[in-house]
């Protein structure tokens, strides 16, 4: 399997070799657990959720899977990285306490559900895949395709809006004007290769029978700190200001992370 350093041959993105990194710098730190903070807030308040199955697509280190099903939810755990998905067994089964059967697993990339995992499915979640892939547009077609009829996707992307203000803020003026915003060689610090726009997600959904019904933002206020929150009370004010502007315009429009809830059309095909 290739490393995040190497492109697949349709130019995405794999994380194996990066489990340390991934559970050191994205989960064991501020920015990861308000993340996933505002999943535990916001999930229940976008979606129906009456413990139908669900498919986790690109499930990572497997933290969605274990949300989902510790309130009551078959789950079903796609990941191309077979290191990514070694951590989430053991995880879910050591530390989690999940009964084997609760969640299946499949060591496979988005592209090839339509064979592994076809459903159709009432529930996707796809968190923070389509900006590791080569055509992210072409991935919503085949997320809209997975999903049943009157059934929701659960899509988290990552704000290329947010990543230029994020670097006009930091004094990178040239290359925010320039746009020049995607992850690129072989040492790039996991900057997202397919950052995408609102607009986009919202037109490759209507191109496939899929209303946004739902959409807030994650990290809306956390990314432009001058200084990190210097106690436990500073992190909990911050926790409660994400709360409370996370669906709130303008404020959502500038979150690193977009959450929507997609629903595909009762007719869709």
């Amino acid at each position: 399997m290739p490393t995040i350093y190497e492109l697949t041959s349709a130019g995405d993105r794999y994380f194996d070799g990066l489990v340390d990194k991934f559970s050191r710098s994205l989960y064991q730190a501020p920015r990861g657990e308000l993340r996933l903070a505002m999943l535990d807030y916001l999930l229940p308040q976008m979606l129906r959720l009456d413990h139908q199955p669900v498919l986790d697509v690109g499930g990572g280190l497997g933290q969605q899977a274990a949300w989902l099903a510790e309130r009551g939810h078959p789950v079903t755990m796609a990941e191309p990285s077979l290191d990514m998905l070694g951590y989430a067994q053991q995880w879910h089964r050591e530390a989690k306490g999940l009964p084997h059967e609760t969640i299946r697993y499949v060591h496979a990339p988005l592209q090839a559900l339509i064979n592994e995992a076809p459903g159709p499915w009432p529930l996707i979640t796809c968190h923070a895949v389509l900006e590791w892939l080569g055509d992210p547009r072409a991935a919503v077609a085949i997320l809209a395709s997975l999903l049943a009829p009157s059934g929701q996707l659960s899509l988290m992307v990552f704000n290329r809006d947010a990543l230029r203000f994020s670097n006009a803020v930091k004094g990178n003026l040239e290359k925010a004007l320039s746009d020049r915003l995607e992850g690129k060689g072989k040492r790039q610090r996991l900057t997202p290769i397919s950052p995408v726009t609102h607009s986009e997600v919202v037109a490759w959904g209507g191109e496939n029978q899929l209303e946004v019904t739902e959409v807030a933002g994650i990290r809306v206020f956390q990314d432009y700190l001058r200084h990190p929150p210097a106690s436990e009370k500073e992190a909990e004010t911050l926790l409660a200001l994400e709360k409370q502007y996370c669906r709130h315009d303008p404020h959502w429009r500038l979150g690193r992370y977009l959450l929507y809830t997609f629903t595909k059309s009762e007719t869709a095909t």
